[in-house]
């Protein structure tokens, strides 16, 4: 059964998977069902002005990192870019590859890592109960925070035995 164990201070759990996203489409996938799917049973709600999905992307960012090589394939730098969407990731990374001028400057031949490369979402959830909690989905781990009712923990944690993907 997937544990979270719970932080001291403001409530908020986390859960380390035993095997991390292999790469940016799975991770892509997972957000995408949760959204889509709502498995937590989120429900929509109105705050001034403005109507609330029951779960809505509030952030993301995407981390490519790159090693640079000179003729023998010994490192001689290193470097990454951050990006807040999967096309700003994958041009970015095609960027950063075909960019002669950098490549020149470290004198080498550059190489990117995605065994390396960092990926996270931050989702907001509106439980039945009334209570806002976010969810934060990484490459190797999930974090809840931000709740008070211990039922969405387990709810969560529950979910979270159900997708092979993240345990």
């Amino acid at each position: 059964m997937t544990q979270f164990r719970q932080r001291p201070g403001t409530k908020s759990a986390i859960h380390r998977m035993k095997t991390p996203f292999h790469d940016v489409m799975a991770f892509q996938e997972g957000a995408k069902s949760l959204i889509r799917n709502n498995p937590l049973g989120c429900t929509s709600y109105r705050s001034v002005k403005k109507h609330h999905q029951p779960v809505e992307k509030v952030r993301e960012l995407y981390t490519a990192k790159f090693v640079y090589l000179d003729a023998k394939g010994k490192r001689i730098g290193s470097g990454s870019e951050v990006y807040n969407s999967i096309d700003g990731y994958q041009n970015g990374i095609a960027a950063v590859i075909s960019n002669m001028a950098n490549i020149a400057a470290h004198e080498g031949k550059v190489k990117h890592l995605p065994d390396a490369d960092l990926f996270s979402v931050t989702l907001k959830c509106h439980d039945p109960n009334g209570e806002l909690y976010f969810l934060s989905m990484a490459r190797d781990r999930l974090t809840l925070s931000s709740y008070t009712d211990d039922s969405i923990r387990t709810r969560v944690e529950a979910w979270a035995d159900s997708v092979p993907a993240l345990v």
